[in-house]
């Protein structure tokens, strides 16, 4: 109930504009040609998968097989049933759009790969604007929705359950501009009640395909689950889902993997209208870690 009223309430809260995302931008799923398991979903790094072409979704069909990014008209059906809402929407909806790729996890891979490769050269330059001026370059060739259309809505083409950490931004890690990810972060990218009901409103209201489970080395939320050091009593309820995880001989890197793979399931676990989108093949959910020290995030 708790995250029912915290749903309803975002949804109220973001007016008519938001809800755009949902009656216009939504993929059907008696129209989505694209099951959850695509082959970019194989395991694997990121830095070695091969990238996918950033191009607005209406320039061509998302080819067999991969995730498809919600779009205006998916079918001649949904064409028909579109076709009165020509004009101010269906524009905004393709400003929205322009940086939406055909598949969803085979972008956040291509991004990360040019991302990890400047990463690593940026750990040899000593002054801090030489690193700068050479990261500034993994979105030299990147798409930006029109900021006049992202302060009218929002249409990301996946989303983010992560670490609060400084060092692991999704928008960096994943050379993604505004408007593209939504993301919810805590320490140790627990599935809280609250954050399994925002996913809920990014899969239900903006039809996000995609959510992925990110964890990282070094995680501080997962240290803590794993030391017995005194915590404050709300911190004890963060590491509670996290100390569930932990198995005897895992060292830190392994007891972040299993966390982020556990907390991936929770969603579906955790959430009626999760699991019927993955089991309607709307939405593929995924979980993967970052090594903070290469850039590198590899699937699970």
């Amino acid at each position: 109930m708790k995250r029912r009223r915290l749903l309803r309430g975002a949804t109220e809260a973001v007016g008519a504009v938001a809800l755009t995302g949902w009656a216009v931008g939504r993929v059907d799923a008696a129209t989505t040609a694209s099951p959850a398991g695509s082959p970019s979903a194989n395991p694997g790094t990121a830095a070695g998968s091969p990238g996918s072409a950033r191009v607005p979704a209406a320039a061509k069909p998302a080819p067999a097989g991969t995730l498809a990014a919600s779009t205006t008209t998916s079918s001649p059906g949904a064409a028909a049933s579109t076709a009165p809402r020509a004009g101010p929407r269906s524009a905004l909806q393709r400003s929205l759009g322009a940086c939406t790729p055909h598949d969803s996890l085979g972008r956040l891979q291509e991004g990360n790969a040019r991302f990890a490769a400047l990463w690593q050269k940026a750990s040899g330059l000593a002054s801090p604007r030489e690193r700068m001026r050479l990261l500034e370059m993994v979105w030299r060739d990147e798409c930006q929705i029109d900021p006049l259309a992202l302060a009218q809505g929002q249409r990301p083409f996946a989303a983010l359950l992560s670490c609060a950490d400084s060092r692991v931004d999704p928008a960096w890690l994943f050379a993604c501009g505004a408007g593209e990810l939504f993301e919810v972060r805590s320490a140790g990218n627990t599935a809280f009640d609250e954050a399994i009901a925002s996913l809920e409103f990014a899969v239900g209201v903006l039809a996000v395909p995609l959510v992925l489970v990110l964890g990282h080395s070094g995680c501080g939320g997962v240290q803590a689950a794993r030391s017995t050091a005194p915590l404050t009593p709300m911190l004890e309820r963060l590491v509670a889902p996290i100390r569930a995880t932990l198995v005897n001989g895992d060292d830190l890197s392994r007891a972040v993997q299993r966390n982020a793979s556990r907390v991936a399931a929770q969603l579906v676990e955790g959430s009626a209208l999760l699991r019927e989108a993955v089991a309607a093949g709307r939405l593929n959910i995924r979980s993967a870690y970052c090594d903070i020290g290469t850039g590198r995030v590899t699937l699970l």
